[in-house]
């Protein structure tokens, strides 16, 4: 994909829309999408279970109205468990993606435990077996419906850190979502995997990041939360994450994915018209084109 051509898509935790219980005031669908679309979006992802309707019609009759299209969403599964079948959940969320359009399936490794703050068990190598096993199922049953499927390494998630990361990449042929935050958090350095392993990210979560804060989270001392609530992320372009090298090597590539625009956000109160993550959204969307300008000045 050359960079005139290329795709970019919203996602409503840039809002503070959060799967987690307690996050922070949740935005109503209505004013998320209508912001989305003033900013010149035209998809988004999902956003958790709840914030659109589970009825797959409903979900994509909704978005239409926003003219916005689907792009897919964070499905935060549990792959690691031998006494727990994953397939029937996903296929279940899969009916809302064949309804709205939607080709990515973005999975998160799942711990069961409620959070991303939380200890977390160290898995077998039986464990990971069953892992990688579980990813070729779900991998499988999206083909059968034409969604791709990616993994996404995540904070307080079974796939985390480096070591993580490297078990994936050697262990599996899954695809990965390439998310700038979680990957520095969890200690991966996200140019350099997207110079070293382009072929293997097939999606992407750009958010900036302030390196001091998420060395704070990743050393637990602050939580996940509180790093969120203290601009652990920022607009694109104001923080630490070497996003413009990062698009640079996956244009590069030929890279057709997505570029979703997705700074995890703590939302208080409703905002201001045009303010909170209406700004920092325009200001993440700025840069990237501004990056986007120069790929195709450069022939790309």
């Amino acid at each position: 994909m050359s960079a005139k051509n290329a795709k970019i898509a919203a996602a409503p935790i840039s809002w503070g829309v959060c799967e987690v219980p307690g996050w922070g005031h949740q935005m109503s669908p209505a004013r998320v999408l209508q912001e989305m679309s003033a900013l010149g979006f035209s998809a988004t992802e999902f956003g958790p279970e709840g914030f659109l309707p589970m009825e797959p019609a409903l979900k994509a009759s909704i978005l239409k109205e926003h003219n916005m299209t689907a792009v897919g969403g964070f499905v935060p599964v549990i792959l690691h468990r031998a006494d727990h079948d994953p397939v029937p959940g996903v296929k279940t969320e899969l009916e809302g993606y064949k309804a709205a359009g939607a080709k990515t399936l973005v999975l998160a490794a799942n711990s069961g435990i409620t959070g991303y703050d939380e200890k977390l068990p160290v898995l077998t190598d039986a464990e990971w077996n069953v892992l990688f096993d579980n990813l070729n199922r779900i991998k499988a049953a999206a083909a059968e419906v034409g969604v791709e499927t990616v993994l996404h390494p995540h904070v307080g998630t079974m796939v985390e850190t480096y070591d993580h990361v490297m078990r994936v990449l050697n262990g599996s042929t899954i695809q990965f979502c390439l998310d700038t935050g979680h990957m520095m958090i969890g200690g991966t350095n996200p140019a350099e995997f997207a110079e070293k392993y382009p072929d293997r990210v097939a999606h992407s979560h750009l958010k900036d990041v302030n390196e001091s804060v998420a060395a704070k989270v990743r050393s637990h001392e602050m939580t996940y939360y509180d790093g969120v609530t203290k601009d652990l992320y920022t607009p694109l372009g104001q923080g630490d994450a070497d996003i413009r090298s990062i698009v640079r090597s996956l244009i590069k590539s030929g890279y057709t994915g997505w570029f979703v625009l997705e700074q995890d956000n703590v939302v208080t109160a409703e905002p201001a018209e045009g303010a909170g993550p209406y700004a920092d959204a325009k200001a993440s969307l700025e840069f990237l084109k501004g990056v986007l300008a120069e790929l195709e000045s450069e022939g790309f």
